[in-house]
C-alpha cells in the first residue's frame, strides 16, 4: 500500500513538547529576573528611581513575546 501523504511526517511526541514548553517557562522567569536586576543596578548607579519598574516591564513583554513565539514554533 502506498502512503497517501507525499511528505514525510514526523509527529512530535507530547512529552517532547511538554519539555520544550517547560524550558521556555524557565527561560521566561530568567528573563524577567535579570531584567529586574538590571533595572535595580541602573537605579543604583544612575540615581534614578523608576528604571527598575520600566526595565522589569520591558523584560516581561520580551519574555511573553518569546514564549508565544516558541509555543507557535513547537505547535507547528
Amino acid at each position: 500500500m502506498k502512503n497517501k501523504h507525499n511528505k514525510k511526517t514526523n509527529p512530535k511526541k507530547p512529552l517532547n513538547k511538554a519539555l520544550q514548553l517547560s524550558g521556555a517557562g524557565i527561560q521566561m522567569g530568567g528573563t524577567i529576573y535579570f531584567g529586574f536586576l538590571l533595572g535595580k543596578w541602573l537605579d543604583k548607579n544612575l540615581g534614578i528611581n523608576f528604571l527598575e519598574e520600566i526595565v522589569t516591564l520591558l523584560a516581561i513583554f520580551l519574555a511573553m513575546y518569546s514564549l508565544i513565539k516558541q509555543a507557535n514554533k513547537i505547535n507547528d
